[in-house]
């Protein structure tokens, strides 16, 4: 059996792809630079033809996408009121979602934000619950344009392999 690099690289960039994929939804793992390295990678092999411009626009939307990602709950925990405290608590509860599995992928953003306002000012748990909310929102937003950005690029991998190719 022959090792054909033009295959490798295609199976190497659909597995980034959607590795990056799984990257919206784990916080560990970036996943649109890693499904842009995906494209990059598949843009190697002449059954994918992704011309160097699709590569270029693809890495800035990964980039902006990513920027905004991390921009999203702290601004939204902000706009509901919320301290820095519960913007780190958002990230702290994110991170630590890790580890204690899917469903607390969703909770460790808010119970982070909220115990971080907790944290900050004990007196006020409507307002620290707003704020809890709001981190969520930015959550759900940025993981929302991660998912679509990173579907996009899994659409134009197929699309140069399957329509153009």
């Amino acid at each position: 059996m022959n090792f054909d690099p033009m295959i490798f690289f295609a199976i190497l960039g659909g597995l980034l792809l959607l590795a990056g994929l799984a990257g919206t939804f784990l916080p560990i793992l970036p996943g649109p630079p890693v499904a842009w390295i995906g494209l990059v990678a598949a843009s190697f092999c002449p059954y994918a033809r992704i011309d160097l411009w699709i590569l270029v626009a693809t890495g800035i939307a990964a980039l902006a996408v990513t920027i905004m990602d991390n921009i999203f709950p702290s601004a939204m925990t902000k706009n509901s009121g919320g301290s820095k405290a519960a913007s780190l608590g958002c990230a702290i509860g994110l991170f630590s979602s890790i580890f204690l599995g899917p469903p607390f992928i969703l909770l460790g953003p808010f119970l982070g934000a909220f115990a971080g306002e907790m944290i900050h000012d004990s007196s006020d748990a409507k307002r620290a619950l707003k704020a809890a909310f709001g981190a969520f929102k930015g959550f759900l937003l940025g993981t929302g344009l991660k998912a679509a950005t990173v579907i996009c690029f899994i659409w134009i991998f197929l699309w140069s392999i399957f329509w153009r190719g």
